[in-house]
């Protein structure tokens, strides 16, 4: 038995899990990087798959877009499911003209101004930043040099809203973040308020300083790199 929002029985899904937003790249994920790939959760149009990467049981699970959505999913597979390790891979808008289009960003933490962290845990709770785990970050960092793949570390705002006012811009990056995407501070969240690991891998798709903009369906199946690093790494874990 699953839980309201997951179909698939506790012992379908993997310890080790990654998060793509979008149904479409977990598919995508799944055919392409995964043996014996098992179709697990479509509730919703959630799309779930469990199989193997290198002999390692791995699932790749969408998350939805936003704060609420991964705050669900991310909640039910620590607690209930029993989850050790989330990583979130996903897409990201650069508040920095030096972080281009396909650069991949590693949240080593994430910014945000909402009320989620009182809503879900306890009242009085007022952190604007959660942590990645460092673990977690350390194999992932030394995984991406071993491979010779360029990333940056840094903070990422994690926004309510998708179409924000530019002028906002000045305001985060002196609050020490680098891009902006929707869903890695409701998964730290979680993640610390259940004591497991997660962070995210992002890969630069919007540059909201010189306006560069990757294609919609290149977000959807041109991810490559980030994907064999967030594979890579989470087999280590």
């Amino acid at each position: 038995m699953g839980t309201v929002h997951i179909e698939a029985e506790k012992e379908d899904i993997a310890k080790k899990v990654l998060m793509p937003g979008d149904p479409n790249r977990v598919k995508y994920i799944a055919e392409k990087y995964l043996t014996d790939a098992k179709l697990v959760n479509r509730l919703r149009g959630e799309l779930a798959y469990t199989g193997y990467y290198k002999g390692v049981r791995v699932t790749i699970f969408s998350s939805g877009m936003g704060i609420p959505s991964m705050g669900i999913y991310s909640h039910e597979l620590f607690d209930y499911y029993d989850v050790d390790t989330i990583i979130r891979i996903g897409t990201a808008g650069s508040y920095l003209e030096d972080l281009k289009l396909y650069d991949l960003l590693l949240a080593d933490s994430a910014f945000s101004k909402t009320y989620f962290d009182e809503e879900a845990g306890r009242e009085g709770d007022n952190e604007e930043v959660i942590n990645s785990s460092q673990e977690l970050n350390g194999v992932i960092t030394n995984t991406a040099r071993i491979r010779g793949i360029p990333i940056t570390q840094g903070r990422v705002h994690t926004s309510l809203a998708f179409y924000t006012g530019e002028s906002n811009i000045s305001k985060y990056v002196d609050l020490g973040c680098k891009a902006v995407e929707m869903e890695t501070y409701a998964l730290l969240y979680n993640a610390k308020k259940f004591y497991k690991k997660a962070t995210s891998i992002l890969t630069i798709s919007d540059n909201l300083v010189t306006r560069d903009v990757i294609d919609p369906m290149e977000r959807e199946q041109k991810l490559d790199q980030m994907i064999v690093l967030a594979l890579e790494s989470i087999i280590k874990c």
